[in-house]
């Protein structure tokens, strides 16, 4: 893959900024409880920068939990992935490097939020295609032409729907670094993905 320019970079670094802004202000005060004026005076930045790359505060919240800062991508180019790996194996390293637990952990806190303030909704879900996306793209760069193009959008969308019920709180499972004695009868999330793709590799 491409490395990022400075340019790249610097954008990168700005809208993470912005939208950890965004996201602590609506921890500490609600979404109610704070304007755009208030994410730029925290951040550093003007108003019109935060225009540049957000449409409302709303929008700002959500991308808190789906920045990388272009780790995961660099990390998947070392993967020493052994001939032979087929678009499930390249996939399931890919989640592993992707679905980080400050990344799950977010993503709850924001569906909990939108309980409450159903605005944030269709930005959540615009953040789980956004997740979807780079995993189709990781794959069709890495595989080229070598599956047919429905194979990796089908693998991908199984995937991610199987994801959708830990962020949701449909299903109990345990993520990293969270106490086992609280939930003793869930999953671990390793447990989950590995049974997700034990399903998707043998069938159910």
């Amino acid at each position: 893959m491409n490395k990022p320019s400075l340019r790249e970079l610097k954008k990168e670094a700005t809208v993470h900024a912005l939208a950890d802004a965004a996201f602590e202000l609506a921890l500490e005060k609600g979404l109610d409880g704070f304007v755009v004026d208030d994410v730029v005076q925290r951040a550093g930045y003007s108003r019109r920068t935060f225009a540049n790359h957000f449409s409302c505060k709303e929008e700002a919240v959500v991308m808190a939990a789906v920045s990388f800062k272009g780790i995961d991508e660099a990390e998947f180019d070392t993967v020493d992935l052994p001939e032979g790996t087929t678009p499930l194996d390249a996939l399931h390293q890919w989640m592993r490097l992707q679905l980080t637990t400050d990344m799950l952990c977010k993503m709850r806190v924001l569906v909990t939020l939108s309980k409450s303030h159903p605005t944030l909704e269709p930005y959540i879900l615009g953040a789980f295609h956004q997740l979807q996306k780079r995993a189709q793209e990781t794959l069709s760069g890495f595989f080229h032409d070598r599956y047919p193009e429905e194979y990796s959008h089908i693998v991908v969308g199984a995937v991610y729907g199987a994801i959708l019920p830990i962020v949701d709180g449909s299903i109990n499972v345990q993520l990293p670094g969270e106490p086992a004695d609280e939930m003793p009868n869930a999953a671990t999330f390793d447990q989950y993905l590995d049974t997700t793709f034990g399903y998707l590799r043998n069938g159910f």
